[in-house]
């Protein structure tokens, strides 16, 4: 079996004296696993950082095995980011969601493109937390748990939607919920369309919907919680002042 693809890297961890296990988020056959020899070395260490960029050739002998593969270096990747930590935060934490949540060699090429479009948003701070939360949005969608922001649940209607059913991932107008705001989750104005503005707590507001979403119906079912580097990214967020 052999292939050759672009990716990022979600993941590595030391395997042997000089390798490793690298996960990677693959254009075309998505999360997949390999073993890279010398990784160990100067000249590999930099672009085995989450988040980097890559052309991965693979190998192995069946299918069912765990292949090698050798990787190319594209673009600075994480490098880039060296004076921005909190920027290289918010990388790492969609590494390690990607890895939680998507299964193992199943092709999701929307969530390639999710990455490719958040690694991109990380060189405009002022912009890259909503774009992190649009990215979480693409991912639940991507595995079937999409929200339907579309139009409110109880009452058809489109205007006026701020609220989101935390059951069922529905959109709930502002007359429809007032009864139960309290216990539905609150949504920003962003999720629903480029003009709809970013706000003052939008981003919080935003990563309390997809986390309840993700842990709800990815990482729950897995008896696996949300990964440390998301809680990681929302501590660093509130000590900013981003969220």
């Amino acid at each position: 079996m052999e292939w050759s693809d672009d990716a990022y890297v979600l993941s590595a961890r030391a395997y042997g004296e000089t390798g490793a296990i690298v996960e990677l988020l693959t254009e075309t056959r998505g999360r997949f696993a390999a073993h890279v020899a010398g990784a160990a070395s100067r000249r590999m260490k930099p672009f085995l950082q989450p988040g980097a960029r890559v052309v991965a050739q693979y190998r192995a002998r069946t299918s069912a095995n765990l292949g090698s593969a050798q990787l190319e270096p594209v673009g600075e990747g994480p490098a880039a980011l060296f004076d921005d930590p909190l920027a290289l935060t918010g990388l790492a934490a969609a590494a390690a969601v990607a890895a939680g949540a998507l299964p193992e060699r199943e092709p999701h090429p929307g969530a390639f493109l999710a990455f490719e479009a958040l690694s991109s948003a990380f060189a405009l701070p002022d912009v890259w937390p909503a774009v992190y939360v649009r990215f979480e949005a693409g991912l639940l969608d991507e595995l079937g748990f999409g929200l339907d922001l579309a139009r409110c649940a109880a009452t058809g209607g489109t205007e006026d939607l701020v609220y989101v059913s935390p059951r069922t991932g529905r959109a709930v107008s502002r007359a429809a919920g007032e009864a139960y705001r309290d216990k539905l989750l609150k949504l920003p104005p962003f999720l629903l369309g480029a003009q709809g503005g970013l706000g003052e707590g939008d981003v919080g507001r935003g990563l309390e919907l997809t986390g309840h979403f993700l842990a709800l119906n990815v990482f729950g079912p897995l008896n696996r919680p949300l990964p440390p580097a998301r809680v990681w990214l929302i501590e660093r967020l509130a000590a900013a002042g981003r969220l």
